[in-house]
């Protein structure tokens, strides 16, 4: 918890920090990659750099933390927590790293904020930063210590690539070597990390789509990003027999272990998690209630529709409703057997949600606001809402 010095600082400065850490985050950036260069070389997105949302995810993230603990004495966000720390270890972040951003992030905060940094003011957000760090270190040593090897990046032999839509693309990979492999669980993902144009390596998290759990395949489905780095090289240059770096699996918005009902909410690429989790639940022939709700542009562009409408089928107790922007887009023949359909964008207010049910969203971030807040309403309290965001998380940002 904040020193009872710290506090009555932090609560002053908080309006001023806040108001300045859009202005400081790209400062600290900018300090930070001229001394050390190597952080682009495989651990920052170049493209989450140019595009300004890795900025806006670590000024979101502090400026919540900070909060957090002027609001919520004694406590931590856990949560908000979890998902960084499983975001960090996914890309290989170590302890050593936290010290270099402390150094060029308050040299940022000195030189944008000036005289107002008195050194009360200084060593009060000197605590909230460590407070943060601390916390996030000891999650990562624990994330890191349950995997069944030692190693960041290991090489996996690209075995399958079928287009899942004509945006997107199924990748299956195998072990390349004997290195111990960690299953995953429905819901996590891994990092991608290849060699660019430029020959700068640069890792993508990508969500496992099927069969998370095996220690003998992992599989992904990626979207055709036109503006990025990764996905382009996967595309159009990776072949069936390629070797590629993947991370061991992480990520916190995982399928519960209980047997209670289950709301799956996603739109577009955001399927990903849902196809996972439905996937484990109809190969292990659960029972449980579950209702899928989807939202795509039209039946062509829905990714893995075949295999979710497929598993809801296998699974008792499932239904699936979707919403298609463009219905008569869907190719001749097409049809969405086993759903319901319905035209437009998602909306919760005619749908029957099951009585205490987890709730898992994914898709872009106004949509997973929309629902979220649809779902609220509808009596789903907020902590039995679970969200996965691809890239940095901007739901902290969008939330102060």
């Amino acid at each position: 918890m904040l020193s009872d010095t710290a506090r009555p600082v932090i609560e002053a400065t908080l309006p001023l920090v806040g108001s300045r850490i859009g202005e400081i985050t790209p400062l600290f950036y900018q300090k930070m990659f001229a001394a050390h260069p190597e952080l682009l070389n495989g651990t920052f997105s170049r493209a989450n750099q140019a595009n300004g949302t890795q900025r806006q995810a670590l000024a979101g993230a502090i400026a919540a933390f900070a909060s957090h603990l002027v609001n919520n004495p004694g406590t931590l966000p856990e949560a908000v927590l979890s998902r960084i720390a499983h975001k960090h270890t996914s890309l290989g972040i170590t302890e050593d790293q936290y010290q270099i951003v402390y150094k060029y992030l308050f040299e940022a905060i000195v030189e944008d904020l000036g005289e107002a940094v008195t050194p009360e003011v200084a060593a009060a957000w000197t605590e909230v930063y460590w407070l943060m760090a601390d916390a996030l270190i000891k999650i990562e040593k624990g994330l890191y210590a349950k995997q069944a090897n030692d190693k960041m990046w290991m090489p996996w032999k690209i075995v399958e690539k079928t287009p899942a839509s004509p945006t997107t693309m199924t990748f299956v990979f195998e072990p390349a070597d004997d290195t111990p492999v960690t299953p995953g669980e429905p819901g996590q993902f891994v990092s991608v990390r290849i060699p660019v144009a430029d020959g700068l390596l640069q890792a993508r998290q990508y969500t496992l789509s099927a069969d998370a759990e095996s220690t003998e395949r992992r599989v992904i489905t990626t979207k055709f990003n036109d503006g990025g780095e990764v996905s382009p090289i996967m595309h159009e240059k990776f072949q069936v027999g390629d070797v590629v770096e993947l991370s061991n699996p992480y990520g916190d918005v995982t399928l519960d272990d209980g047997d209670g009902p289950l709301v799956l909410a996603t739109a577009g690429i955001g399927c990903t998690p849902a196809a996972s989790i439905l996937r484990a639940l109809a190969t292990n022939g659960s029972g449980r209630e579950v209702l899928a709700l989807h939202a795509d542009r039209s039946l062509d562009t829905w990714a893995l529709s075949d295999q979710m409408l497929g598993d809801v089928q296998k699974i008792d107790g499932a239904s699936l409703k979707v919403w298609l922007e463009k219905p008569e887009l869907a190719a001749v023949g097409a049809g969405a057997a086993g759903a319901e359909t319905h035209e437009g964008f998602m909306n919760l207010a005619d749908v029957d949600l099951p009585e205490n049910a987890n709730v898992y969203l994914c898709g872009p971030l106004p949509f997973m606001q929309k629902v979220r807040s649809q779902a609220i309403a509808k009596g789903i309290p907020a902590t039995k809402i679970h969200y996965e965001v691809f890239g940095p998380d901007l739901w902290l940002a969008s939330q102060n």
